[in-house]
């Protein structure tokens, strides 16, 4: 095709030219966007973007689907989620320890222990403890009075160890301070009870610990505890 005066002139001009040398090298493959502007036809323009936005939708809506499906097939059933609590102490090595015995014994398993230290431990409250006929018959309660021997049982764990120095024949609930019940606990309830060491003074053979009782991770009853212990 011959060239015009007018396609010389605009070749020739040197803005032009620069601005041709850039977009032309090095050579970039146009994106979708590039695309959409190269096009003159408005009804061209209009068609480029809305098939370009189908397909982005489209990708979506089958992203969405592919991951609904996928939740749908890993969903595990209520009865699998939980796990259950591990056992560092099951009920009969706690009876080697503590000397309560039915129906006095509160802590049914040790899941954490550190001897002299700390322990955490459950005791699992059924309709079938003997306290709930009579606390009370139309609304079963465990009494307070029994989550804090449950949990001076929890605190006879930690120092009934030969490495501590603790006795059976020595060891006793010497005292409780601010002692709090925030939340009643009701049959079919799981108590998780942690006890910890927070003075021990040998020569009196005086232990003070600190006490929190929990069920569903929230506090139900809290204290400080005064332990008296002999060799």
């Amino acid at each position: 095709m011959a060239s015009t005066p007018l396609s010389n002139t605009l070749c020739s001009h040197p803005s032009l030219s620069h601005r041709t040398h850039t977009a032309v090298s090095p050579y970039r493959p146009p994106t979708p966007s590039a695309l959409t502007f190269q096009i003159s036809s408005p009804t061209s323009r209009s068609l480029l973007l809305s098939t370009h936005s189908k397909k982005k939708c489209g990708l979506f809506v089958t992203k969405c689907s592919a991951y609904e499906e996928d939740c749908t097939a890993k969903e595990v059933p209520i009865e699998l989620k939980y796990p259950a609590f591990p056992t560092v102490m099951d009920v009969n090595q706690i009876r080697e320890i503590l000397p309560h015995r039915f129906p006095f014994l509160l802590v049914d398993r040790v899941i954490e222990y550190n001897p002299g230290v700390s322990a955490v431990a459950i005791k699992n409250v059924t309709i079938n403890d003997n306290f709930f006929p009579g606390h009370f018959p139309e609304r079963p309660i465990m009494p307070g009075v029994l989550m804090v021997e449950a949990l001076a049982q929890v605190g006879g764990i930690v120092m009934l160890q030969p490495e501590v120095g603790g006795s059976q024949e020595n060891f006793f609930f010497a005292g409780i301070d601010n002692v709090r019940f925030r939340k009643p606990v009701v049959a079919g309830d799981t108590l998780v009870m942690r006890m910890k060491l927070v003075k021990l003074q040998r020569r009196f053979g005086i232990v003070k610990m600190e006490g929190k009782a929990y069920v569903g991770g929230e506090v139900v009853c809290e204290g400080d505890f005064l332990m008296a212990m002999g060799s």
